[in-house]
């Protein structure tokens, strides 16, 4: 059994000799370490699970279909509040700007340069300029008083004019992209997809 004692330094040793600091220290490290280690499994983990709907969704269209109905409930969420629902819509609002930055990324990125390589250079930057509208109705609705008269006009506006790029995007440009690509270079448009979505799952 270790028993303590004072060194000639005055610091308190244990019988093998070793500051009791430096043995603290170790111990500390390590668990830190663990720490950190565990939270970014964690954070993996929650990637993960955040990407697996649209994954698990099949293919790069149908997963984006997917990511839409997703987008479009919490539409109604919102269109169900009251203007006494404050922290209620701020959160959905907030939920609603994280779903579209990942799906946006995963158009912007993959899908509508694909557009571009199969000809579709017109339509590519047409639903890439409607992103910009995206994010000027999010803009708009976290800097009003979202107890205001105006925010649930605001938000079925902005629902009328997303409702229609996603029509546009899933009755017409993307099924006609798919029928121009191969299966190999469909399946490798599914795998680029879920690694951008990734980056902000």
């Amino acid at each position: 059994m270790a028993t303590v004692e004072r060194d000639s330094k005055g610091r308190f040793t244990d019988s093998d000799d070793k500051p009791r600091g430096l043995k603290n220290f170790g111990v500390i490290a390590g668990a830190a370490g663990a720490g950190m280690a565990l939270g970014a499994l964690a954070m993996i983990g929650r990637k993960f699970a955040v990407q697996a709907p649209t994954y698990l969704a099949g293919d790069w269209d149908e997963a984006l279909a997917a990511e839409h109905k997703e987008v479009l409930k919490l539409f109604d969420a919102l269109e169900a509040t009251a203007g006494t629902d404050k922290a209620k819509r701020s959160m959905l609002l907030m939920q609603m700007k994280h779903a579209l930055a990942k799906h946006s990324l995963q158009e912007e990125n993959v899908v509508y340069p694909a557009l571009r390589e199969a000809g579709e250079k017109d339509a590519a930057d047409e639903l890439n300029k409607e992103h910009g509208y995206v994010k000027q109705y999010l803009y708009e609705l976290e800097n009003m008083p979202n107890g205001s008269a105006e925010f649930l006009p605001t938000v079925r506006r902005f629902r009328a004019d997303i409702e229609h790029h996603m029509r546009e995007e899933e009755d017409d440009l993307f099924p006609r992209l798919k029928a121009k690509l191969s299966e190999a270079k469909n399946k490798h448009l599914t795998t680029a997809m879920n690694k951008e979505g990734l980056k902000l799952a």
